[in-house]
């Protein structure tokens, strides 16, 4: 039987450097930083989630596609999220999806998962600093900001 059959690969492309990177210290600056790195060919054709990897310092080490679904919506595997966090041995994480159809409300979807994310981080010591939904014009909904997190 071949042994590599089980064997899973993460890898994660480093778009910002962490030493260059200034602390994420607010809901708009990551936003912000959101969408500059977003594909702006299909943030409003399809949903994306995608996760900023955080040192103790809250600098971005990287920016994870997670997943990539439908208009409507995006299945998220929180086995790959957490594997992906361990992996890179961030501390912290921001978790973000885009919405297509400008509305920035979180679906009660969007309420479970992030509820869902946040109890697994807390047994692995990871702080889930805010979830960021954006949209194709510009707009972002934050969890923190709004007492949902």
């Amino acid at each position: 039987m071949n042994d590599k059959v089980n064997e899973i690969q993460i890898s994660y492309r480093e778009k910002i450097g962490t030493l260059k990177s200034n602390p994420i210290k607010s809901s708009s600056q990551a936003a912000e930083l959101l969408f500059k790195n977003w594909d702006k060919n299909t943030i409003g054709l399809n949903e994306t989630f995608k996760i900023l990897l955080l040192n103790n310092s809250n600098k971005v080490k990287g920016i994870y596609p997670l997943s990539t679904g439908s208009i409507t919506g995006t299945l998220v595997d929180i086995r790959i999220l957490f594997a992906i966090v361990l992996k890179t041995l961030s501390v912290g994480v921001l978790l973000a999806h885009n919405h297509p159809s400008n509305k920035l409300e979180p679906s009660e979807a969007d309420k479970r998962l992030t509820d869902k994310i946040k109890q697994a981080a807390q047994l692995l010591d990871v702080a889930v600093l805010d979830h960021i939904i954006i949209t194709p014009d510009g707009g972002y909904y934050s969890f923190a900001d709004n007492g949902l997190l």
